[in-house]
């Protein structure tokens, strides 16, 4: 069992850390927020009252927050109170580049680092079901494992450091663009007068079936878009995508669209909403909404 310092305890690191400890590990979790931090001791964690006291006798350090400027923060803190050997994963998803940063900035303490974003939302989160993508040296990777197989199902050394992230904008533009595809599925079904939940239905059976499909066309047929994963960190992780694409000089048109869209959900109001509210957008281009 590994002495664990958990860094962010939102929708997705809350259940993250409960797992861990709930695996019998022991975990110091460090979040600003209170309610956060009591749920974690109700799971069997321990709070930490800043990041120091996370990090402090900790094997593995996992941070898991919202945007690169938290995650260099964070990590500046961590490795100034790290010790040589420690772990640190940053399970976030940032720029390919700010994770090379913190490896780079963390070598020099002698700390090692993975990125390893992941994939699955909050539902993936909870149920331990995530895919992991995690970039960095074969040796931390399966240092590591034991812990991503208490979180995920899916789990790949998909390279070196950064690769983990290049591979998760490259999940974001896939489920970003699927997303609005399903929403166009819905608008076209309803203004036909096909009922939309058995025309999805069909769909998710045939050669157009997809995650999406298979866990959101309930809540978004019922216009329910309670947040699993925001829009407003679509609109960020769109924005990697589209650094990414330039980084590699690659043309990416269907990523610029999707970017349009989400941009545009977010411009509309919808920021705080499920990134299934493209549906709200595609409703408005319409005029269905």
């Amino acid at each position: 069992m590994s002495k664990i310092g958990f860094i962010g305890l939102g929708i997705m690191g809350s259940p993250m850390a409960g797992h861990l400890a709930a695996a019998g590990h022991t975990v110091t979790g460090f979040d600003l927020s209170e309610p956060a931090l009591a749920k974690l001791v109700e799971s069997g964690g321990q709070r930490a009252a800043n990041v120091a006291e996370a990090v402090a006798g900790a094997e593995v350090v996992i941070t898991m927050l919202p945007q690169d400027e938290h995650v260099l923060a964070v990590t500046t803190d961590v490795i100034a109170a790290g010790g040589d050997g420690l772990l640190l994963i940053d399970m976030s998803t940032i720029r390919p580049e700010t994770s090379v940063a913190v490896t780079e900035s963390a070598a020099r303490k002698g700390i090692r680092v993975l990125d390893a974003p992941v994939s699955g939302g909050e539902a993936g989160a909870k149920q331990a079901s995530l895919s992991i993508m995690v970039g960095g040296s074969d040796a931390d990777f399966a240092e590591a494992l034991p812990l991503f197989e208490v979180l995920g199902k899916t789990i790949v050394h998909v390279g070196p450091t950064g690769a983990g992230q290049v591979v998760k904008a490259a999940n974001q533009l896939v489920v970003g663009g699927i997303y609005a595809l399903v929403s166009e599925a819905i608008v076209l079904l309803e203004a036909a007068g096909v009922d939309a939940r058995a025309g999805l239905d069909v769909l998710a059976g045939g050669l157009a079936a997809n995650r999406i499909l298979d866990l959101k066309r309930e809540s978004m047929i019922a216009r329910n878009f309670q947040p699993g994963f925001r829009i407003d960190l679509h609109h960020k992780d769109m924005g990697i995508v589209l650094a990414a694409a330039r980084q590699a000089d690659v043309s990416l048109p269907m990523a610029a669209l999707v970017a349009q869209l989400v941009a545009a959900a977010r411009a509309m109001g919808h920021g705080s909403l499920d990134h299934s509210a493209l549906l709200k957008v595609v409703e408005t281009l319409s005029g269905r909404d």
